[in-house]
């Protein structure tokens, strides 16, 4: 009797098993370097992706970065005003915020990896033209405008294709990590074309700056498609988009029902108060230094937080994954990221408040910036949790949103700033909204999966 029931339980086993490998292979691609069945990518390969995607996310902000480095010496050989400076600056993020949502809904169809390829091959040649397209325009200023403009379009699909991707090729307990390390190549592109793309002004003229990070973002790209996508060309007809590999019928998405799911909106809460919070604070930093500390030097303030956020970023998510792989709850680990980024932060901004010398005004600024990267193990993984099938889509609307609140929280803050004539009432706003974001996703936040109802299929290929 007792070698039954083991048989029997064995069995039962099996069948879970073989029932749990049918539900993943419906939810992404096949992993060509994997085992067969597997979705996931194995460690060697993806410490490669992670590797490559690092690269790229740095590649892609000295694109994003390279205009603002030469606004000034732009607008002395155009004779722009301010005002038509920041026409050209802003179209960029306009373009952004349009293709958010369009880029992870594609991903999330096609694969992430073909999306990537697409716009990086795209806005990398189009930034590498930038200079041509300036000086063979009649309007070099309306020319400019509607090329920042194409670009923020092509780069807008970047993070919503990385979340779809990881989604599908990487396991829970690994996620953070790997999200954490891409995340990473923002601040190293920043610093990357701080560094060389002012001597490339310096030495040989703004137009390099461009070439520089156009060039650069090609090669990446075509080491991308010969090596990791082995020469297969990225092509996305209607007729992929209409029968997609990564999301069979299996897997539709019921979108009346996920957006009544409370963990859904705490994600998007939590990551719309972060992000606005967050191009708050890296549009008028600078600002804040130049005005409570005149004597100050520019680039160390505009170093240090950035030097102190890559480590930090790296620490979050292996700290997340660890705490994932001793058993700790998955809810409870992003929950735990996400106080750090949102609660902690927050306690080290309102210092600033009452800060009076510089010394502890850039400890707290670093303090504050990297701290918030711990947000990359927290709802930026959370996303992924909730919806795999459907993550590209998902943070593009909380991409979008977070963007869009930004802008108005940005220009909201100049007006406190004029009002008040004290930096205290935007300190205390980005705490405020901080806490807010917070206290939602700690309270309604899960980490099980809401997009499809698993019981179902495991219970359908189990009759099977």
């Amino acid at each position: 009797m007792a070698i039954l029931q083991k048989h029997i339980k064995h069995s039962n086993l099996e069948l879970v098993e073989d029932a749990s490998l049918l539900v993943l292979s419906e939810v992404g691609p096949q992993n060509k370097t994997g085992e067969t069945g597997d979705p996931f990518w194995s460690r060697p390969v993806a410490r490669i992706w992670t590797l490559v995607l690092l690269i790229g996310t740095c590649l892609l902000y000295c694109a994003r970065v390279a205009m603002p480095i030469c606004a000034v010496a732009m607008a002395d050989q155009f004779k722009w005003s301010k005002k038509e400076s920041g026409i050209a600056l802003g179209s960029f993020f306009w373009g952004y915020c349009l293709t958010q949502v369009l880029g992870g809904y594609i991903s999330d169809r096609v694969g992430g990896e073909k999306v990537l390829l697409l716009s990086a091959t795209a806005w990398g040649c189009l930034t590498a033209f930038t200079p041509m397209i300036a000086h063979i325009s009649s309007v070099p200023l309306l020319s400019l405008t509607l090329s920042r403009f194409l670009t923020g379009l092509l780069q807008g699909v970047h993070f919503p294709s990385l979340a779809s991707l990881f989604s599908q090729k990487v396991r829970e307990n690994e996620r953070a990590f790997i999200s954490s390390t891409v995340g990473t190549g923002s601040q190293f592109g920043t610093l990357v074309i701080g560094g060389a793309g002012s001597l490339l002004l310096e030495w040989y003229g703004w137009e390099s700056v461009f070439y520089f990070s156009g060039f650069l973002s090609v090669v990446w790209a075509f080491f991308l498609w010969k090596h990791l996508l082995q020469g297969q060309g990225p092509i996305i007809s209607l007729e992929t988009l209409g029968s997609s590999s990564v999301q069979s019928k299996n897997t539709k998405v019921p979108w009346n029902k996920l957006f009544k799911k409370a963990p859904v909106w705490a994600v998007i809460i939590a990551h719309l108060c972060t992000g606005s919070t967050f191009f708050v604070l890296l549009s008028w930093l600078p600002t804040f230094f130049k005005d409570c500390f005149p004597d100050s030097k520019g680039w160390v303030f505009n170093v240090v937080p950035w030097l102190v956020a890559i480590p930090s970023s790296l620490f979050g998510g292996y700290l997340s994954d660890h705490l994932i792989s001793l058993g700790f709850d998955i809810a409870a680990v992003r929950k735990l990221m996400q106080f750090f980024a949102m609660g902690v932060s927050s306690f080290f901004t309102l210092l600033l408040c009452r800060t009076t010398t510089f010394s502890m005004a850039i400890t707290l600024v670093a303090a504050t910036m990297g701290l918030q990267t711990f947000s990359h193990s927290g709802v930026s993984v959370n996303v992924q949790d909730l919806a795999p099938s459907c993550a590209g889509y998902l943070y593009g609307v909380m991409n979008t949103g977070g963007a869009l609140s930004g802008v108005v929280l940005v220009y909201f803050s100049g007006y406190l700033i004029d009002t008040t004539g004290s930096w205290a009432s935007v300190f205390t706003l980005v705490s405020v909204l901080n806490l807010l974001g917070l206290f939602t996703f700690l309270v309604f936040a899960e980490a099980r999966r809401v997009d499809i109802e698993v019981s179902k299929i495991k219970c359908q290929n189990i009759h099977l």
